[in-house]
């Protein structure tokens, strides 16, 4: 009886704990919130894009965008080809929260527009980031 006991003790153990132990975290979170910022030193227009969720996109352990480059050279692929603007300085913002990203690209955004020589655009809501190509 005392080992029996003992036993169910262990298999009841057995099957709540587990149940009760945290789930490892994953190491890459995907789906984020992204949006693309243009400027050039030769003219005194800077574009914005809308801000995009990419589901397919994913930050890596240390929080930061994995394939950023690639995001940045898809928006100045984009401007070079659909509206003839040559050396641009593409980079991209990035947030888990649309809030947050919003939040960002608003501060950016006065900084810009106190300039009264800047022109701040928007890019044509046609242009979509795609998932990003990783070459290793």
């Amino acid at each position: 009886m005392k080992h029996f006991k003992l036993f169910c003790l262990l298999l009841v153990a057995s099957i709540v704990l587990p149940a009760l132990a945290k789930a490892p975290k994953d190491k890459h979170k995907y789906g984020v919130y992204i949006t693309g910022v243009s400027a050039s030193f030769s003219d005194s227009l800077v574009y914005f894009t809308d801000i995009q969720y990419v589901d397919s996109a994913s930050v890596d352990e240390k929080g930061l965008l994995t394939g950023r480059a690639e995001y940045s050279m898809q928006l100045k692929d984009y401007l070079e080809s659909n509206n003839k603007l040559k050396n641009r300085t593409c980079f991209v913002y990035y947030n888990l929260k649309k809030k947050n990203l919003q939040k960002e690209i608003n501060k950016l955004k006065q900084k810009y527009q106190k300039n009264k020589s800047v022109v701040v655009l928007d890019v044509n809501p046609e242009f979509t980031f795609k998932k990003a190509e990783l070459y290793y």
